[in-house]
């Protein structure tokens, strides 16, 4: 079986490395747009958070202050596209009311915020929690999704919880991700090879297998 390097090989070799959008994959990275999206595209299609960041952007709502003073029935319809809009909204203007108090200003939220801080959030979850540090701060942290997960049991590897999956990805390409990105540091390595297994899924969908060169799909 490969290695999490070998298979992150693979894939940029198959053509799975877009980075299209954003050069580390998620759209506007390194800013506030992240850590709200982290939270709205939770249980809905990434369509669906771009509808609410647009909704957002349009009213002049997306930034920490705004977030925090805006009533809470209003910032409810404009994220209603990502569903869960009511459990959201709160989480959303908690998380930014935080922000602001304890770091006072998002650069230093993104200087000095921990896993152990986000995870204390109402809403924030492990895969969320990483989405904000690498995406949004430009942290060390690898995001294990149901993406991953999907990919790696196609290849035959099994994981029992969030943390062992993690676990062995990072172990594997903390020193091998030179190998896949040689002018990358590690964040953002760890970043784009997430987005690689994000881009590959979205082609082999369930019950629809994608001939890729070197990596043999066990059903």
């Amino acid at each position: 079986m490969q290695s999490a390097t070998e298979l992150f090989k693979l894939l940029k070799q198959n053509g799975y490395d877009n980075s299209s959008r954003d050069s580390w994959w998620w759209p506007n990275s390194g800013t506030f747009e992240v850590a709200i999206g982290a939270i709205l595209t939770q249980n809905t299609s990434w369509g669906n958070v771009e509808k609410a960041l647009k909704n957002l952007k349009q009213s002049n709502t997306l930034n920490l202050e705004k977030i925090v003073t805006t009533p809470i029935l209003t910032l409810q319809e404009l994220i209603r596209p990502s569903g869960f809009y009511k459990a959201k909204s709160k989480n959303i203007q908690q998380l930014s009311k935080n922000i602001l108090e304890d770091f006072e200003t998002f650069e230093q939220f993104q200087e000095s915020t921990s896993r152990d801080w986000l995870l204390a959030q109402k809403g924030v979850g492990q895969e969320s929690a990483d989405a904000i540090l690498n995406y949004a701060c430009y942290k060390e942290a690898f995001v294990v999704d149901s993406y991953t997960a999907r990919l790696l049991e196609a290849f035959g590897y099994e994981f029992t919880s969030y943390e062992e999956l993690q676990e062995w990805i990072v172990e594997s390409f903390y020193e091998g991700y030179k190998e896949v990105y040689p002018n990358l540091n590690r964040a953002q390595a760890y970043a784009r090879a997430h987005g690689m297994v994000v881009e590959y899924c979205k082609v082999n969908k369930k019950g629809r297998v994608v001939s890729v060169e070197g990596l043999v799909v066990s059903g």
